[in-house]
Parts: structure tokens; sequence; C-alpha cells
């Protein structure tokens, strides 16, 4: 990778979408590490399809900011269903603040996660083999957490009742989407009432690069009252039978 090149282009993505406050010196020495290991670590642990530097700034790290703006500070943030770290790692980066636990089924990712979280010398950022359902059982992490995020993962209405169990009244669920978010929203009314959440905002979070133009969106719901006991149920009838 070459390396001012790429700290040009997070410099240049980080500034023309208003995220220089993410970003300084160190930072930028961390975000040039995290993406040469993940490009050479990609092969064997299928991390991600974008390769090119450039774009893992703009459709990687700066989309996992789009939600650090939207988190209060010194938040405790769970990450689920964090894959290769997103949006977890470039929350630890950006937000030295935040205390992050990335959670996933998947025990090669997670240990990618660890590992990496210890080379960039992340002391706010742990990761867990787990799986939502599973964990959002467990006494010590339901309703604990200021924040919960998720990126991509599952629809909208099955992803609420893997997030909003972990989140603790007051506080708030994030799920990163794209241009669909507004059906999603409309299918997942029922699930996020059910689960003690009311949907606050459909938040555009559009990015962009020169020419190039990306349109996500931040679906944020507050938590309002606890989870029944009953939620989440069984992977299974989660998947077949949203709420």
């Amino acid at each position: 990778m070459d390396e001012k090149a790429f700290r040009a282009a997070m410099t240049r993505i980080f500034g023309e979408n208003g995220m220089t406050r993410y970003l300084n010196y160190e930072k930028t020495e961390k975000y040039a590490r995290l993406t040469e290991r993940m490009l050479s670590e990609n092969e064997k642990y299928n991390l991600t399809a974008i390769t090119d530097p450039a774009e893992v700034a703009l459709l990687h790290y700066a989309d996992c900011l789009t939600v650090a703006a939207h988190l209060p500070k010194k938040a405790k943030v769970i990450d689920v269903g964090t894959g290769a770290g997103f949006p977890a790692l470039p929350l630890a980066i950006s937000r030295e603040d935040l205390s992050v636990l990335a959670v996933d089924a998947t025990e090669k990712r997670v240990r990618y996660v660890e590992e990496t979280a210890r080379m960039l010398g992340l002391t706010n950022l742990t990761a867990q083999v787990l799986r939502a359902e599973s964990g959002a059982k467990d006494p010590a992490l339901r309703e604990s957490f200021d924040v919960a995020c998720a990126r991509g993962v599952a629809p909208l209405r099955v992803l609420c009742e893997y997030c909003l169990p972990y989140v603790r009244v007051g506080g708030i669920f994030i799920a990163m989407k794209g241009q669909g978010a507004p059906s999603e929203v409309a299918q997942a009314k029922r699930a996020i009432a059910m689960l003690g959440g009311k949907l606050r905002e459909i938040c555009p979070a559009p990015l962009s690069d020169g020419g190039k133009k990306v349109e996500h969106t931040l679906v944020i719901i507050d938590k309002i009252a606890r989870t029944n006991a009953l939620y989440p149920r069984e992977n299974a009838q989660i998947v077949k039978k949203p709420l």
C-alpha cells in the first residue's frame, strides 16, 4: 500500500465530509496500519470486498464514523455483528472516550478484531464471540449499553430484536442502512414498539469523494421502555417469524 497516498486520501475524504475532528496525525497512522493489516489478512478471514485503500477510507472508515456524531460522550457502545470490526474499530480509533464491545458469532473474525485492537493499542475496545440473541439474555449485558449499533447484518425488523435488548432505557439503537431505510422502518414499526423502542429519526448520511457520491442512512431508535423478557427469541424464530 502507498501510505503517502492513503494518508492524503484520508485527509481529503474526512475533510470533504466534515469529519476532520475525528482525524489527526496519530489517528491517521492507526488507520494506515489497520488498512495494511486488513488487506494483508483479507484472504484468510474474508474481511472485505473493498481493497482499494481510498475506497476503504470512504466506504469503511468515513461510513462508520457517520455514527460518531450521534454518540454521547463516554458512551458504552455495543457493535452487534461486527464482522471485520465495523463500525467498532473506527469508532474506537476516532472516539477515544467511548467504551466499545464488538460481538460476532464467527470466532475467527472476533480473533482478528481482538488482535487488531491490540496491535493498534486500542484499550477502549474489546471483542467477544457471541450470538446476538444469546448475549442479550446475559444479565451482565442486557440493557446495559448506552448505544447499540449494527452495520447491515439483517433487515431492520430482525435487527431490532437482536439489538434493542442490549440498550438501557434512555439509550439509543443506531442501524446503519442504505437507501431502502424508509421501507425497512415501515416494516419494523411493530417490532420497534414491542421491544421498547420509538423511532427518533431516519437520518440521511451521504458521503462523497470528489465526483463519487454514496447515499447511506442511519435509523436512530430511542429506547423508551424495558424489553419484555420474552425477547430476543431463538434465532430460528427471529428470522422465520419477525415481529
